[in-house]
């Protein structure tokens, strides 16, 4: 009998599998569980957009855990490449949020 082919899908949480960095690119994290927004406010500018120069400590997000409202910032300099999460989305631990160029 042939086996059926394997076709990568989701991962476990229903979210599709990373997709593999290039050598001067690095993934940011969610600390948390919670609510990703990309601003501070449903009206005000998201902190970072694709395309712009970050700096070590520069605010990206805040994810909302437990009511806290947690400024997520950028570990390294670097070119935001992409943004990996929608805002108003629930994240997970560990959940990568942000493609840099560094």
């Amino acid at each position: 009998l042939a086996s059926a082919p394997t076709v990568a899908g989701p991962t476990a949480s229903g979210k599709p599998a990373a997709a593999a960095l290039a050598p001067n690119q690095k993934r940011i994290a969610s600390p948390f569980v919670g609510t990703f927004y990309r601003s501070s406010g449903p009206s005000a500018e998201p902190y970072v957009k694709e395309g712009v120069r970050v700096k070590k400590g520069q605010t990206l997000c805040i994810v909302e855990a437990m009511k806290l409202m947690n400024e997520i910032e950028s570990e390294f300099d670097g070119t935001i490449v992409s943004i990996l999460v929608e805002n108003g989305q629930p994240v997970e631990f560990g959940e990568p949020l942000f493609v840099v160029e560094v």
